[in-house]
């Protein structure tokens, strides 16, 4: 083998090892699949329709669903709450209480008001992988969607602390 092959293979080990690593705590279109699989289980055998958007922790949208019926501001309200949690870092729930104990939170960007967006965190609970966003029911059955949903991908909507 010449050098410039030796050179390649082990950059190309180490990438992989790199991306085995980092691989593990990034939200990938099939864990949010899985996201949207279990809220819609949830979302049905509640007899409700929810629109579900799931984000990685750079703000992109990863996968979304809009069940049948639901209009398109629905699904927009849905992909703002994550959104707002994937560049916040907490629920939507918590931005409420961000609003009342941060004077000006209210006038930053990205900021929902109502339960329905969640973080996501790895199934051990150390990092902030992404997040979802769900509405068309009532706020409280929206962040229960969302939480089912985490839960069912193996993930975590708890942070754990060290």
């Amino acid at each position: 083998m010449n050098r410039f092959s030796a050179v390649f293979v082990t950059m190309t080990l180490s990438a992989g090892t790199a991306f085995a690593q980092t691989g593990s705590v990034d939200l990938n279109s099939a864990s949010a699949e899985k996201i949207i699989a279990g809220c819609k289980q949830l979302s049905l055998t509640k007899q409700q329709r929810q629109a579900i958007a799931v984000y990685d922790k750079g703000g992109n949208l990863v996968a979304a669903l809009r069940m049948d019926g639901l209009g398109a501001g629905i699904m927009a309200f849905s992909e703002a709450k994550a959104k707002a949690v994937a560049h916040w870092g907490f629920s939507t729930a918590q931005m409420e209480q961000a609003i009342t104990d941060t004077p000006g939170f209210a006038d930053a960007p990205h900021i929902v008001t109502v339960a329905g967006g969640v973080p996501v965190y790895s199934s051990d609970g150390r990092n902030f992988i992404g997040s979802v966003g769900v509405s068309g029911a009532a706020p409280v059955d929206d962040a229960a969607c969302a939480v089912a949903g985490i839960e069912a991908a193996g993930l975590s909507a708890q942070r754990v602390r060290d």
